[in-house]
């Protein structure tokens, strides 16, 4: 009873934003999607690993208070933000949304959220890098409100399939939507220190999770052995971590992958259908995948203001 009333009330901060629209900004800031798509295509040709970025800080900004923006927030006084939390501190390509909020603001003063240009470029981060576009709704209002505390919401990189599932609900989201934005995870590359727990010292029993395919364990090892100093040490998700594909979903097929939660999908009959079927079709993978982000990017928190600033509130 204690974990469903946690749940709901967890729930209870944001809803599906009705008022959302895909031409909110019609006659208010109607270049505004033209200036982002700028931003982040100039930000890739200089950085091929801000599109991952600004995919995953729209994840991580959802995940908590909705959409509002809040893990734009710098830490200040004793206020420690969202984005200083721990799953948070490895985020990147903030520029690349303040680098947007400049050019739009120079164009349409106070009139578009940090909120939607986070979502905009998340959007476009996804076609730079060869995957599909929608019409994202916009409207979204910018919070006032950023915690590191509360990242403990975020799914980890070690959850299993009902720990996954629980994260999920709790933000309105099924276990479709689980199986489709996994696939986000086509894009960018872990620190070794996300799937350690896989490669080292797994149980009592065993010090390789035995899920993970030998080979591709062996490798992980030599990039990331036991004593490593190497603060920046990683690997890349697939192969193709640059380009939006459904290689990812071979790869979980494969017992390739890197995170818990990747091969967790396999463990419930529901996700382990999808996956097979995202491994064996590129579109049927980019058509799930846009319908679930416009469902998570439409999750509205407690949204108040138009930030001038998106690192601070006004």
């Amino acid at each position: 009873m204690a974990a469903f009333l946690s749940s709901l009330l967890i729930f209870s901060l944001f809803s599906f934003g009705t008022s959302l629209t895909s031409n909110y900004y019609q006659k208010t800031c109607p270049v505004v999607e033209s200036l982002v798509r700028k931003a982040v295509t100039d930000a890739t040709k200089r950085d091929k690993t801000a599109p991952a970025g600004l995919l995953r800080m729209h994840f991580h900004d959802c995940f908590i208070r909705g959409c509002d923006g809040s893990v734009l927030l710098s830490s200040k006084g004793n206020n420690k933000a969202e984005k200083d939390g721990p799953p948070n501190v490895s985020l990147h390509a903030f520029y690349v949304v303040d680098n947007a909020k400049r050019a739009v603001e120079s164009v349409c003063p106070g009139v578009v959220s940090c909120a939607d240009i986070l979502a905009l470029a998340a959007r476009d981060a996804v076609v730079v890098s060869g995957g599909p576009s929608w019409d994202v709704p916009k409207g979204r209002k910018d919070g006032r409100i950023s915690k590191a505390s509360e990242t403990i919401q975020l799914p980890a990189p070690t959850f299993n399939i009902s720990q996954l599932q629980q994260s999920f609900s709790r933000s309105g989201l099924s276990l479709e939507d689980l199986a489709a934005l996994s696939g986000g995870h086509t894009l960018g590359s872990s620190h070794c220190s996300s799937f350690n727990n896989r490669i080292h010292n797994f149980n009592s029993t065993t010090d390789i999770d035995p899920s993970l395919h030998p080979s591709f364990a062996a490798s992980l090892r030599r990039v990331c052995p036991a004593k490593n100093n190497a603060k920046k040490a990683g690997v890349a998700m697939d192969p193709s971590s640059s380009t939006f594909d459904n290689t990812y979903y071979k790869l979980i097929l494969q017992h390739k992958v890197l995170f818990s939660s990747d091969n967790a999908l396999l463990n419930s009959p529901k996700t382990r259908s999808l996956v097979s079927k995202f491994a064996s079709s590129n579109d049927v993978f980019s058509k799930a995948f846009v319908k679930s982000m416009i469902k998570m990017s439409s999750i509205t928190g407690g949204g108040q203001e138009i930030r001038k600033n998106c690192r601070v509130v006004n």
